[in-house]
């Protein structure tokens, strides 16, 4: 069995992007791999998060993820700054990987256009999550469109670190979905839906009703969706990007959506046709607002029966998997130690 790694910042409300292009997916591997997910509170930081709202939307992000069909027992989650050899493994990384390499990535360009003043974090921070991975001697780790580039940087600095003192770390292999990789914003088609970025109408969030998904997708489709697609005219993004997110709940593929939808070109019907798929397909994402039942389904938005099994649940994983995931960061550490020359704590002999 194949261990996969993956994780998400708690900077926000996940949203229909978090879910098609990582989450789904986090669900139906736990049952195939051997699953680890974290939390990346420690990533989060590149952000200006005010304190408690980060010790919030850590906790929030546990209850969505349980409730989306996350399973402590199928799958090892936690919180990344649980375990200090994260940022232990990042610095050795840092010592691996170069300026160039850094600033060829493409979403520190992005996030730091235009800015004054760029924190140091979000310039080092694909090497953070290179440590994140390779720490777990992770094989596959699912990344959404906008994240390859960090992969192949968490590759090559693998291979070199292998390189210069031996085979130690595990070389990630990336997985990608076929579709909903890239989940782009209702309203600004040329950026992706964000949990950090404001756009009330163009973010599709999970803890939205079906009736606010609707009203969503009704706004962002005024053009004849398949006339407009078919000519590739720009002012279609919008249409095709929820095309795209129809598909992918639908289990369709594009260009059947595209051919079911021919002469439907209101975005009322198209509103409608997504927001039954996304809703009905995957329930789980439509109920997870008062968290997960004590038969791990979800309740009713803004519902509290479920709430205080969920807390419990949050609080119970960060113990019950403690042992495996703090021993299998512990254990790799210590033989990348014994590669660099580094000595253990309390013994001035070497390893």
């Amino acid at each position: 069995m194949s261990r996969v790694l993956s994780g998400i910042q708690p900077s926000g409300d996940l949203h229909l992007g978090n879910y098609l292009g990582a989450i789904r997916a986090w669900v139906a591997d736990q049952d195939v791999h051997d699953a680890f997910y974290c939390i990346v509170d420690l990533h989060a930081l590149t952000l200006d998060i005010d304190p408690a709202a980060l010790r919030s939307r850590t906790h929030d992000t546990a209850l969505d993820l349980l409730a989306a069909g996350l399973d402590p027992e199928r799958c090892t989650l936690f919180v990344q700054s649980h375990v200090p050899e994260h940022a232990q493994m990042a610095w050795l990384l840092e010592c691996t990987a170069t300026m160039g390499e850094l600033r060829r990535m493409t979403q520190f360009k992005d996030k730091s256009a235009g800015q004054d003043s760029v924190r140091v974090g979000l310039f080092t921070y694909p090497v953070l999550q290179a440590a994140d991975i390779v720490l777990y001697d992770a094989e596959r780790v699912p990344v959404g469109d906008d994240q390859r580039q960090h992969l192949e940087l968490a590759r090559e600095v693998a291979g070199r670190f292998n390189h210069r003192f031996g085979p130690v770390l595990v070389v990630p292999e990336a997985a990608v979905p076929a579709a909903g990789a890239r989940v782009m914003d209702l309203q600004h088609p040329e950026r992706k839906m964000s949990k950090s970025v404001s756009s009330p109408l163009g973010t599709v969030l999970m803890l939205d009703s079906p009736e606010e998904v609707v009203r969503k997708v009704k706004k962002a489709v005024k053009v004849n969706i398949a006339r407009n697609l078919a000519a590739n005219k720009p002012a279609a993004k919008a249409a095709g990007v929820a095309v795209t997110e129809l598909g992918v709940t639908g289990g369709d593929h594009e260009g059947g959506v595209v051919q079911r939808l021919a002469g439907e070109g209101a975005g009322f019907q198209f509103g409608h046709a997504l927001g039954a798929a996304a809703f009905v397909e995957d329930a789980p994402v439509a109920v997870i607002g008062g968290g997960v039942d004590e038969d791990g389904g979800g309740q009713t938005v803004g519902g509290e029966a479920g709430g205080g099994f969920a807390d419990a649940r949050v609080g119970a994983f960060g113990e019950d998997d403690a042992l495996q995931r703090g021993e299998a960061a512990e254990a790799l550490f210590l033989a990348v130690k014994e590669r660099y020359g580094g000595i253990r704590k309390g013994h001035l002999s070497p390893l």
